[in-house]
């Protein structure tokens, strides 16, 4: 449980990520979005994870879905920093941020459940009834924001309400908390076809987290310098 204060459904937290906080270049965006913290309402409770992996993009590289072209669906690419670019992954909802550049963004890889003052024991029960195990049990914290789809089911975050759409105070905004990875792991992307820019070490996972997100850039076989690159937070600054 971390203390911090209370904000009501009427205001919004003092450290509220603003627009110039995403209108920079995809990768910097990627790295510092990393321990930042989404805010979801739903009904009368905020639904929180803490970001723990991130992925960019590109126009200009085969691996975006901008390189496509602009089309009505994919418009949030192409918009100022801070749009938020929703599309559905294997059935599931993603969650993207429009970064510095027509075509560039973050998606939103995969997160960790955040108790503070404001999402309490209940909204952790939201999170795990939106987003039960195969079986309908309440899934594991370890596992329950642990991917795209999966992250924005346990929030509650929809294709329909949110893609094109501005940060709104009141009801899905990230915030800076205060909480800071050490180290940072940066490697290669994940789904990513071959022969479109596949290379590209373009992923970021909190190195404390490794475990919890998408695939461990840290397991058995991996050698850093060859498949990863730990990152210490000055570095990941520079």
């Amino acid at each position: 449980m971390h203390d911090k204060p209370v904000f009501s459904t009427a205001s919004s937290s003092p450290n509220m990520l603003s627009d110039d906080f995403f209108n920079r270049d995809a990768r910097v965006l990627a790295r510092d979005l990393l321990g930042k913290v989404i805010r979801h309402r739903q009904g009368d409770l905020w639904l929180s994870a803490r970001i723990i992996e991130t992925e960019a993009y590109y126009c200009a590289e085969k691996g975006s879905h901008a390189s496509l072209g602009y089309t009505d669906k994919r418009r949030a690419l192409f918009l100022d920093g801070g749009h938020i670019y929703m599309y559905y992954a294997r059935g599931g909802d993603s969650l993207n941020f429009s970064a510095q550049g027509p075509g560039n963004a973050v998606l939103i890889k995969s997160g960790f459940p955040w108790l503070d003052e404001v999402s309490r024991e209940p909204s952790l029960q939201r999170m795990q009834r939106n987003n039960p195990d195969n079986q309908g049990l309440p899934r594991a914290l370890e596992k329950l924001c642990a991917g795209q789809t999966l992250l924005c089911k346990a929030l509650g975050l929809k294709v329909p309400d949110w893609d094109a759409q501005r940060f709104d105070p009141l009801r899905l905004f990230v915030e800076d908390v205060g909480d800071y990875p050490q180290h940072i792991i940066q490697t290669t992307r994940l789904g990513i076809p071959h022969g479109r820019d596949e290379q590209l070490p373009y992923r970021f996972v909190d190195a404390a987290h490794a475990h919890h997100c998408t695939r461990n850039p840290l397991r058995r076989g991996q050698l850093e310098g060859r498949d990863f690159y730990r990152l210490d937070r000055q570095e990941a600054h520079r």
